[in-house]
């Protein structure tokens, strides 16, 4: 391999290919993993090689320039210039959405310089995670990273056809809603502004003319204007209404990690069971760009993604879903409940769970709340990220959430400032965010901070900003707006005899008032015999995805005890 930048003859000037590039130390030792690369990825990706990282920036600089596509960015570990770590930094600005690696050989994290520098890298967001150099051809190892480094980026951001098209301004609040939707639900799609090229071709191709209205294309040929949530995901196959006159073992009411882990493990055992969600799959935690400290996902998993997986693993053993309808009532029916949905049809069922989650806490300024979807969001997804790329924005909170949403942004946006009403992170954020946040060099911190005004007609142009300790008041420009400051229950629905605590949540176990007679009321049920509650919605629940998975796979054991009580034995 020459000093200079190596591409395949038959791949050489192509300006359709997305390119794969990698900068690798030793010419002759590392022949193994070019030629991997470009037998295995050479027909779709064009593989480009380099001698050093400063070649590698000079190349990603060009590609910038041509308006090319990168998908993967790896640099060798023993490669003199890469202990700056501004190499994956320079790469990120200028392929936000490139996957980074460091290649490192087998066993090379015993070496404690070698570890420390792919922890420091990883914790600082440099890179999404190491990779091991094959030792020998068809190292399907070396290739399983690969190939989810491509997933992730087709996913993110691949300009290849997707299954939905949607055309619309992406900063009109209704084309941001449907957007967010499609990607909380996990439906592949792309976003084309009406005045682009493509935006024009795909409706030239469908036959719609460009009224304003949003307009979704679906393969195959389906065409809906301004469609609503139902219609929209009704058209993608989702069922949006239960099956006529069938009764179920169990209903979940929520469809989060804690009610989809649940319908994995009643499923999974044999019960019947029907999960009703008012919106999309994986509630607040499909807003969660990336989870990174959710077991067994060692570079971390999008809350979407992991929301996805489970609802397929339930769907698999056998679980039913409804999607975009509301529980309104629920109430008893001799040993059975009935519960009415807002689409106008009963559910009767044995047990209930509920998994209704939380809704953020709003802001309480009418100027904002008038921008809600037009720069104004409460929670934050990769929809929005997208469309603010090079403005800046402000994140409001001090919890996980939070932290998740400012270092997403920071990938597009030009500054991403974090509000704090407290003068510290440290007792809301986990550790490695707080890390992460400081490292970041687009990211501030405001501490004592609070947002008591905005501006703008049809979209966020600004924000008054107050000094909660000297009371001093600032008029900042920002195109974005990202609230997540704590949450409510959703349980106003519920009849007065399932007992609630002061703010709504609902209590479970000896944390209701008074003992059942006969059997003791277990863990997770309700003062409602055979109602069980698991998650955010439940007191003194740890807000955590992790805990909500637990507590929904714990609670089904539950359920079986209530659905199939084991007789007490006389005494003797």
């Amino acid at each position: 391999m020459s000093d200079e930048t190596r591409v395949p003859e038959d791949r050489a000037g192509s300006d359709n290919s997305a390119v794969m590039l990698v900068a690798l130390a030793d010419p002759i030792a590392d022949e193994l993993i070019e030629q991997e690369l470009r037998r295995r990825y050479g027909r779709d990706y064009e593989i480009m090689c380099t001698a050093t990282t400063a070649e590698a920036l000079d190349a990603l600089r060009r590609l910038r320039a041509e308006g090319r596509q990168v998908a993967i960015v790896l640099a060798d570990e023993s490669l003199p210039d890469l202990r700056d770590i501004e190499f994956f930094s320079d790469a990120a600005t200028l392929f936000p959405d490139a996957k980074r690696g460091m290649l490192v050989p087998w066993g090379a994290w015993g070496k404690l310089d070698v570890a420390a520098h792919i922890l420091r890298l990883v914790g600082l967001s440099r890179i999404h995670y190491y990779v091991l150099k094959p030792w020998r051809p068809r190292d399907e190892y070396f290739h399983r990273t690969i190939t989810e480094f491509l997933l992730e980026w087709e996913r993110a951001a691949s300009p290849a056809p997707r299954e939905v098209v949607v055309v619309g301004d992406p900063r009109n609040r209704r084309v941001h809603d449907i957007a967010s939707l499609l990607a909380r639900n996990g439906i592949p799609h792309s976003l084309f502004t009406s005045n682009s090229q493509a935006g024009r071709e795909a409706l030239d191709q469908a036959g719609v003319k460009d009224d304003g209205r949003p307009v979704v294309l679906l393969r195959g040929g389906g065409v809906l204007v301004d469609p609503s949530n139902s219609e929209l995901v009704a058209a993608y196959g989702v069922p949006t209404a239960p099956a006529a006159d069938t009764e179920f073992d169990v209903v979940v009411v929520g469809s989060g990690p804690a009610g989809l882990a649940s319908a994995v493990y009643a499923a999974s055992e044999g019960l019947t069971t029907l999960v009703v969600e008012r919106e999309s799959i994986g509630g607040q935690a499909a807003s969660s760009s990336l989870i990174r400290n959710y077991l067994g996902f060692s570079r971390g998993i999008g809350g979407a993604e992991l929301a996805q997986r489970a609802y397929q693993q339930a769907w698999v053993f056998g679980a039913s879903f409804v999607l975009m309808q509301e529980v309104h009532s629920l109430r008893a029916e001799g040993d059975r409940y009935v519960l009415h949905l807002s689409g106008g049809q009963d559910v009767r069922t044995r047990a209930v769970v509920l998994a209704t989650g939380v809704s953020y806490r709003r802001i309480g300024v009418p100027e904002l709340d008038a921008l809600v979807g037009a720069g104004v969001f409460y929670g934050a997804s990769i929809t929005e990220a997208r469309a603010l790329e090079g403005e800046d924005v402000y994140v409001v909170g001090g919890g996980n959430s939070a932290g998740q949403a400012a270092l997403y942004l920071a990938r597009y946006a030009r500054s991403v400032t974090v509000l704090v009403r407290g003068d510290t992170l440290a007792e809301s954020m986990s550790q490695y965010l707080i890390g992460e946040i400081g490292a970041a060099p687009n990211i501030a911190v405001r501490y004592n901070t609070e947002v008591v005004g905005g501006r703008g007609e049809s979209r966020l142009e600004g924000l008054t900003l107050r000094d909660r300790v000297t009371g001093e008041e600032s008029d900042v420009p920002g195109a974005g707006l990202f609230i997540l400051i704590g949450a409510m229950p959703r349980t106003d629905w519920l009849p007065d005899e399932l007992a609630r605590d002061q703010w709504g949540y609902v209590l479970t176990g000896p944390d209701v008032p008074g003992e059942p007679p006969g059997v003791p009321r277990t863990m997770h049920e309700t003062s409602l015999p055979r109602v069980f509650a698991v998650g955010d919605v439940r007191s003194r629940s740890v807000k955590r995805v992790a805990s909500a998975v637990g507590e929904g796979s714990v609670v089904i054991s539950q359920v079986h005890a209530a659905l199939n009580p084991v007789p007490t034995p006389p005494h003797a």
